[in-house]
């Protein structure tokens, strides 16, 4: 039953499979990259240990991404794992997960991915943008206003405007955003065996004193009390963010072209390019590199902008000067946006698809005259442009992360339950290597999460509190549903 009563459009499915692509590619590939090879060298001591965490995170992901393709498939539907959700252990669930999208991951991830252009931005012009407009008092607390929040805020707002156009020219900008961050990894990767003399023995070295700024000693390798486990798991956490977004096709997969054949061979097929990449630029980090260097690069920096600050023979100790950072420098600019403009777009549909559910405002199920749900793409630039000004992205999306997992886990779950309640389904693709594989997959997930409770938890009980706080509101739009006499969980 669509509680949209007068709905007059319907989603258009025009994206075809580099689209699909792109969009998987252009909300996983951030800046993950290029910023943890310093901390997860600290974690395990040795780039071979390194190289293993970025491989076994990848293959985690493949391995929710197989799964994931099986349900994608099965369900091309807009809002995906809300669905898959909501369609295995009901409404209450995949309502929570909605909510925590909606209202804390996705603009989060949007304000970041402002934050992130301005940034660049900033160092581009040489610090002319740096400066504090205003500072207003809000509930008592002051809130620093500068230059570079109002730009974050600019390019949300223009992405917002561009998605609300059509989805066709939404996949047309993320194609290109897209090539310009794979060829952004390739400048690193294959620089550093260009255009710098490395030394392939960096590879049997060990990190012996690198000062890992900002690590806790349980996760620093060398220090006192430091366990392996602990370090690997630190490690494999950091690079599960690098590859975190794989999913994000699943929310926009009624707008897939031919989605029997597209889904499967994008979500899969994006996964493995995308490990190949992360292997391929950090082998080129520690050619360049020794591991006790990597370590002790500073939390400001990253490795990635020390080794292409070496391009064309440039000095390292001068980050802010060469043509390597410049280029660097722009291409992580546009790798932003194309952070910024996929995730806005994917975004988007989990709204749409609770509001056709009936569990959250009317006006978000709406969509315009070319197929786009409006009100919900506008709904979520005003939060991403809130939490921008505010600055507290970060802390909330940390918070995310590890809700973030329970979700996956309760989404790769579903398989078994569709397999189940519906073995004759018609599975366009059948998950290689199930039931095996999603197993795994739980095992591995679960393992993560108690690690994390064990080890950080204020940030993981944050993290439940978050997705605690929609229960009033699933009650309050699941008894409105009710009172106008739509049974619970009619789907």
């Amino acid at each position: 039953m669509n509680p949209i009563a007068d709905d007059k459009y319907t989603l258009i499915r025009g994206l075809g499979l580099i689209a699909a692509i792109s969009v998987i590619i252009g909300n996983v590939i951030g800046t993950g990259v290029f910023l943890k090879a310093r901390v997860m060298t600290c974690n395990v001591g040795s780039p071979t240990w390194v190289i293993i965490a970025w491989v076994a995170a990848g293959l985690l992901s493949l391995a929710g991404a197989l799964t994931y393709a099986e349900l994608t498939a099965m369900k091309p539907q807009a809002g995906g794992e809300y669905v898959f959700l909501r369609d295995a252990f009901g409404r209450a669930s995949s309502f929570l997960f909605g909510w925590m999208q909606m209202f804390i991951a996705k603009p989060g991830s949007q304000a970041a991915a402002g934050m992130a252009f301005a940034i660049g931005l900033n160092d581009f012009l040489d610090k002319q943008l740096e400066y504090v407009l205003f500072t207003p008092n809000v509930f008592g607390y002051a809130v620093e206003i500068s230059t570079l929040q109002v730009v974050a805020i600019m390019v949300i707002i223009i992405f917002t405007t561009l998605n609300c156009a059509s989805v066709i020219v939404s996949g047309q900008i993320a194609t290109f955003l897209t090539l310009i961050k794979i060829a952004l990894i390739a400048f690193v990767g294959l620089g550093a065996f260009i255009w710098v003399s490395g030394d392939f023995a960096h590879f049997s070295m060990m990190d012996t004193g690198g000062t890992c700024e900002g690590v806790a000693d349980a996760a620093h390798f060398g220090a006192p009390g430091y366990t392996f486990t602990a370090g690997f798991a630190a490690a494999m956490l950091g690079a599960l963010w690098g590859y975190d977004g794989w999913s994000n096709l699943t929310f926009v997969a009624g707008e897939v072209k031919n989605p029997n054949r597209n889904i499967p061979l994008a979500i899969i097929g994006s996964t493995i390019l995308i490990i190949f990449l992360y292997v391929f630029v950090h082998i080129g980090y520690f050619y360049v590199l020794d591991p006790t260097t990597i370590a002790s690069v500073s939390k400001g920096s990253s490795v990635a902008k020390t080794v292409v600050a070496m391009f064309f023979g440039g000095d390292p100790a001068r980050l802010a000067t060469g043509v390597g950072i410049t280029i660097f420098t722009v291409g992580l600019m546009l790798s932003s946006l194309g952070t910024l403009h996929t995730s806005i777009l994917a975004g988007s549909r989990v709204p749409f698809a609770m509001a056709r559910d009936g569990l959250m405002v009317k006006s978000f199920g709406i969509l315009s005259v070319t197929g786009v749900p409006i009100a919900a793409l506008v709904f979520q630039g005003l939060l991403a442009s809130i939490l921008a000004m505010s600055g507290s992205f970060d802390t909330l999306t940390d918070y995310v992360v590890f809700g973030s997992w329970i979700f996956y886990a309760l989404v790769t779950m579903s398989i078994f339950v569709f397999r189940r309640r519906f073995p004759d389904a018609e599975r366009p693709y059948r998950a290689w290597g199930y039931p095996v594989v999603p197993v795994v997959f739980l095992l591995v997930a679960g393992w993560l999460l108690i690690n994390t409770i064990m080890t950080s938890p204020t940030q993981s009980l944050a993290g439940i509190a978050l997705i605690i706080l929609g229960l009033p509101v699933y009650y309050y739009f699941n008894s409105r549903n009710n009172i106008n006499g739509r049974p619970e969980g009619e789907l």
